[in-house]
């Protein structure tokens, strides 16, 4: 089986530019894709929209995974984002994931926690704006 995880989904979604939001979002989420950040639900429309907007301000970056785990159609995992904004600007956000994978490998539920380690007051909501 191919599964998908948290680095190649987050490179493809947020720094692969090759890629529209669309096509990253189906490579590594099933239709059915919901997601909790920081206890806020969204459904896969409203995370498209999450992304586009990611998307609008960072100019770049990298994912850092520090651990990860799979157990059959469980992920966890702990990773950093590290971000540039176009207005230069920097984010570094560690985030913990709990996440269903469905039987074709793809994210079908995620749940997570994110801690700002670097960035302005104003970049707390990175993980959820739209």
């Amino acid at each position: 089986m191919n599964r998908t995880g948290i680095e190649a989904a987050l490179n493809d979604l947020i720094f692969n530019r090759d890629l529209t939001v669309e096509e990253a979002a189906d490579r590594h989420f099933t239709p059915e894709y919901r997601q909790r950040t920081d206890g806020e639900w969204a459904d896969r429309a409203e995370f498209i929209e999450h992304i586009a907007h990611v998307r609008a301000v960072v100019a770049g970056g990298h994912v850092v995974v520090h651990e990860e785990l799979y157990d059959d159609g469980k992920y966890a995992d702990r990773h950093t984002a590290h971000i540039v904004k176009k207005d230069g600007s920097t984010v570094r956000m560690e985030v913990y994931v709990f996440a269903d994978l469905a039987p074709d490998g793809r994210f079908q539920r995620i749940e997570e926690t994110t801690l700002m380690l670097e960035g302005s007051a104003a970049d707390r909501t990175i993980g959820s704006a739209r």
